[in-house]
């Protein structure tokens, strides 16, 4: 799933999501109501919209502010993000 969202075993619910965040990511000043209207036709509730923007925006934000000051990821994290073996 981290290499192809897209392409992975995600229901179509869940892929809306990503989809939404994926805009909310890559053109926020994009978001029209037509992307609500889909993520609601999911099943997703106003609550859930507010939750899904906020989680989104708070990793956009947070990863912004790395990358800003140049932060190297954690030693233990791998080049997908995944947590590192390192017992071996």
């Amino acid at each position: 799933m981290a290499k192809n969202w897209k392409k992975s075993a995600l229901t179509e619910q869940q892929k809306a999501i990503c989809y939404f965040a994926e805009k909310l990511t890559l053109n926020p000043g994009h978001i029209e109501m037509k992307d609500i209207s889909i993520i609601k036709k999911f099943g997703y509730s106003d609550k859930d919209l507010s939750e899904i923007v906020q989680i989104v925006s708070y990793f956009n934000y947070i990863n912004r502010v790395a990358d800003g000051l140049g932060l190297a990821p954690e030693y233990f994290i791998d080049e997908l993000g995944y947590k590192k073996n390192l017992e071996q």
